[in-house]
């Protein structure tokens, strides 16, 4: 049975940025229908009571990797419990689809993308169908096959198309013409199925110390798939730039202007850095101001909090991504005496010294006086010292400081990595007040055992706007609702409008926090049993709601899944959208 509802007595946030204002609002067959004072309740309507609460669009986070684990993680929990109604995936050129008929290919994409968003591998090979090669494919199997509980959105990734056509091979060369007319019909096939449009990855390279395919695809390669998607107005190209760990993101920049030239793409970049800390990248925030006034649609994406990374010995990305290769080999051995072999071999720990003192500049393991040694497996520690304090302590090299921890406290330890602030909370406010910039990065559906970024909207909310007054509540909400909802284009939903989706967050601000990380045994370990991986308890929200729908009412999850597949449905440059 359908029932309406009426949301009674809050204060409408409405997500454009205008300043709020009181009033109810009527929901009708998963659409707002009435916006008002006073609306009486009509039969077969539910009430809630919004008093003393906020009334907001539904939450969209921009940068999740939950194409694999949404399959066996059915309510995205604490999704809900945040007020998240819309969720963006296929980020950083990581995707599921497309993906190659040849099955050593497709377990290479497997592979990487397992790899670099420190998502387990059996689970990924294992719980998903399989049943596509196209993203057309791809979206049909998880229309077929899925209940959601949040709106999906999905880039198609320029390194799953690649290991597509060109499978291991995409590593090592740049493809031929026929290779590329491939691609180019694969990414038509998606722009065609409703993906939000392309996404690719200047950043990363492997626990190998080979840069990753996207990297290695050649000018001409980028340039055929740019003129796709020049055919698709409402479609982005997304690029997570090099600003991290190489630190080239100003070549990567200088790099897609060639490219693009003067061909009219969309185009969204990540990230741009902290103003403190990184001045070699500075250049970009003229570049960004050179875009404005060229009038390119050009958008950088802007994190507010830097990731916690947690260092364990089983499953971790840490050390192959910042080049410590020798000590990537610990996470590769695969029983307890293969890793305790290594670490007291004299010639393994030669070498593993050497690729410390080799490490990227740009990664904090490049600090071993932010590494603190956080859990002991067995108890003996110690713990919550840092790597640098201990190595001093024992007077030898933090590498070997870490061995001996590792040998006497066993490899379900953890090590935690102490990150500063990534900028401060004025020049996020002031990055929110950029009609072309946009936020709300928190990786979430990646990297389990390291952080879980569900609730980053809620920090957002309680430390600029509620507990002090570097930004009002209406421009936060803008830059985490309707402002994300008209970048991708989904102008259906983000906004309380008459007319729009019934995509609806209700919520106390002063009862509302990022609550701290736990941890949740939950994740398949493809031997029959659950392994862990972090997450948060509720916020709480008093209500969320997804296409009318609630999926949260006072601190329980309902169990309802009425999320839908969602695609661009118009181009909008941000500029335009903020005049």
């Amino acid at each position: 049975m359908k029932y309406g509802y009426l949301i009674r007595g809050g204060t409408i946030v409405d997500g454009t940025g205008v300043p709020a204002y009181e009033a109810d609002v009527r929901v009708v067959d998963g659409m707002i229908a009435q916006i008002g004072k006073g609306l009486e309740q009509r039969p077969r309507e539910r009430v809630i009571d919004a008093a003393g609460c906020h009334v907001t669009p539904g939450f969209i986070e921009t940068h999740n990797h939950f194409d694999a684990p949404m399959w066996w993680m059915p309510m995205l929990e604490p999704m809900a419990a945040y007020g998240v109604t819309t969720s963006i995936n296929g980020n950083c050129g990581f995707a599921a689809a497309p993906c190659s008929d040849n099955a050593e290919d497709r377990l290479e994409m497997v592979k990487i993308f397992s790899f670099f968003e420190d998502i387990p591998i059996e689970p990924f090979l294992n719980v998903l169908p399989w049943d596509w090669r196209t993203w057309s494919e791809y979206r049909a199997s998880i229309e077929k096959h899925l209940s959601l509980p949040v709106n999906f959105g999905s880039f198609c990734g320029h390194i799953a198309l690649r290991l597509a056509v060109v499978g291991k091979e995409a590593w090592d060369r740049p493809s031929t013409k026929d290779e590329i007319a491939k691609m180019c019909a694969l990414l038509e096939d998606a722009l065609d199925a409703g993906a939000l449009g392309l996404s690719s990855n200047m950043l990363d390279w492997d626990q190998k110390g080979r840069a990753i395919p996207s990297i290695t695809a050649s000018d001409e390669e980028w340039s055929a798939l740019v003129d796709v998607l020049a055919r698709y107005p409402g479609k982005t190209m997304q690029v997570i730039l090099g600003n991290f760990i190489r630190y080239t993101g100003n070549e990567d920049m200088k790099r897609l202007e060639r490219i693009i030239g003067d061909r009219e793409i969309k185009l969204q970049w990540l990230n741009l850095p902290p103003k403190k800390g990184k001045p070699h990248l500075l250049e970009l925030y003229d570049m960004h101001e050179r875009y404005k006034a060229e009038g390119r649609n050009w958008v950088p994406t802007f994190a507010t909090s830097p990731l916690a990374s947690t260092l364990t010995f089983y499953s971790s990305l840490i050390f192959g991504q910042a080049g410590i290769l020798v000590w990537h080999e610990i996470i590769e051995a695969k029983t307890d005496e293969e890793k305790l072999a290594l670490l007291e071999s004299p010639e393994w720990r030669a070498r593993a010294r050497e690729s410390w003192d080799n490490v990227y500049p740009g990664t904090p393991m490049s600090r071993p006086h932010d590494q603190t040694l956080q859990e002991s497996e067995t108890g003996i520690g110690p713990v919550g010292i840092s790597l640098g304090q201990y190595a001093e302590d024992l007077g030898v090299h933090h590498s070997d400081a870490l061995a001996e921890w590792l040998i006497v406290n066993g490899f379900g330890s953890v090590v935690m990595t102490k990150l500063p602030p990534m900028r401060t909370w004025e020049e996020v406010a002031e990055l929110m007040a950029d009609p072309q910039a946009i936020t709300n990065v928190t990786d979430a559906g990646a990297h389990g055992q390291m952080l879980c970024g569900i609730g980053n909207n809620v920090a957002l909310m309680t430390i600029l706007s509620r507990d002090n007054d570097y930004a009002p509540l209406e421009l936060v909400v803008h830059n985490l609702t309707g402002k994300l909802a008209n970048w991708f284009g989904l102008i259906d939903r983000g906004e309380i409008k008459v007319g729009k989706a019934a995509d609806i967050a209700v919520f106390n601000l002063a009862e509302i926090e990022q609550r701290p990380i736990e941890r949740t045994f939950d994740v398949p370990d493809g031997k029959g049993g659950r392994t862990w991986r972090y997450t948060r308890s509720d916020a709480p929200m008093r209500l969320t709601m997804v296409n009318g729908t609630p999926t949260y009412v006072n601190g329980r999850y309902t169990g309802q899944f009425p999320g839908q597949v969602v695609s661009p449905m118009v181009e909008q440059p941000l500029a335009q959208a903020a005049e």
